[in-house]
């Protein structure tokens, strides 16, 4: 979605002002004022290089609200990438988010604000994995996560997100699917489709079963280290102390959690879940900063803050290297043909099933 005003203003006393409003219970007042200084030269540098900068949901509150012209989920922000006709592309999220961006823009800059920007999920499997799935269920389809690398996406059929991955199985109608790198999103895309899960880990392709009695989705073993941490203790707890609050769970959580939350979604879908419903409390679980920015943008609701997890790789990302990545055109993001027109095929495909 498109974000605040405040992304267009260079002053850092009226960003001040209006991070003032949305942050005040969430970042202290001396943070504010010297991130306000940072955010004014950022947002003058943007119309200076004529650079549209995207915001993922997981960015932390003080960026998130003063310098993102577009903030979202995976989905959302692929598609401004898609359409945009900026010179440059500032990606505050992690590396393959900004590669995603770069399959759909391959002659503009795509800058991210990091020199590693990694993620656990996308480190799981790499092209050689995927070739060999291919070779232990061959013409079974391939659908991949948006968390992986372009090398991934570009040995795939399909990609997908966490808002479209049910959406997409569906479409593509094939009663066995490799679905991939998340273990815990396929097992619960499963259950939403009414399909077996049978997961597959590198050490076990070789032997891993073929041949199924009932529609199949074959997950991967890996895990997101953030999500991964969540436990029906969790939802437990929250309960005991809050019997009326509202649940929500990123389907990269276990499904025993997701069985145990409420509401199950993306992280756009979790934000108008909030804006859109009216309970006593909320809890996310989900990458901490999340929370803070859902807060901010609804200050009438009550946002449980008993979150600890922040993603590490998420948190690389800051207002300082964002304007240092304007400043100096660093950290740019390249993807080498063939590699970048077959991962386009994947990516295109999710974007016209929706």
């Amino acid at each position: 979605m498109s974000a605040t005003g405040t992304s267009s203003k260079t002053s850092a006393d009226e960003i001040y002002a209006d991070l003032a409003v949305r942050l005040q219970r969430i970042v202290p007042d001396f943070e504010l004022r010297y991130k306000a200084e940072l955010a004014a030269e950022v947002n003058r540098l943007k119309i200076e290089k004529n650079a549209l900068i995207l915001g993922h949901n997981y960015m932390e509150a003080a960026l998130f609200h003063s310098v993102a012209d577009i903030t979202g989920d995976s989905l959302g922000l692929c598609r401004e990438a898609a359409r945009t006709d900026r010179d440059r592309i500032v990606f505050c999220g992690v590396r393959f988010m900004a590669e995603t961006a770069k399959i759909l823009n391959p002659d503009r800059i795509v800058l991210l604000p990091s020199a590693v920007g990694g993620c656990s999920l996308a480190a799981s499997i790499g092209a050689a994995d995927v070739r060999r799935l291919k070779q232990r269920y061959p013409g079974v389809p391939v659908v991949v996560y948006v968390n992986t690398y372009a090398e991934v996406k570009a040995e795939a059929d399909y990609c997908c997100t966490s808002s479209n991955a049910a959406a997409v199985i569906e479409a593509i109608g094939a009663d066995t699917v490799l679905f991939l790198p998340d273990e815990y999103l396929a097992a619960n895309v499963a259950r939403e489709t009414s399909r077996d899960i049978v997961v597959v880990g590198p050490a076990d392709i070789d032997s891993a079963p073929s041949v199924f009695r009932s529609p199949t989705v074959i997950g991967w073993s890996g895990r997101c280290e953030v999500h991964e941490k969540f436990t029906v203790g969790d939802v437990q707890a929250a309960r005991r102390q809050f019997p009326d609050v509202v649940i929500l769970a990123h389907p990269e959580c276990s499904p025993e959690v997701v069985e145990a939350s409420d509401f199950s979604a993306s992280t756009a879908q979790m934000s108008r879940y909030v804006r859109q419903s009216d309970a006593p409390h909320y809890l996310l679980l989900t990458e901490c900063a999340m929370g803070d920015n859902v807060a901010a943008e609804n200050p009438d609701k009550d946002m449980l803050r008993l979150c600890s997890l922040r993603c590490p790789h998420m948190n690389e990302i800051t207002l300082e290297d964002t304007l240092e990545a304007l400043k100096l055109d660093r950290y740019r993001i390249e993807v080498p043909e063939p590699i970048r027109s077959r991962a386009r095929r994947s990516i295109d495909r999710m974007l016209a099933i929706g």
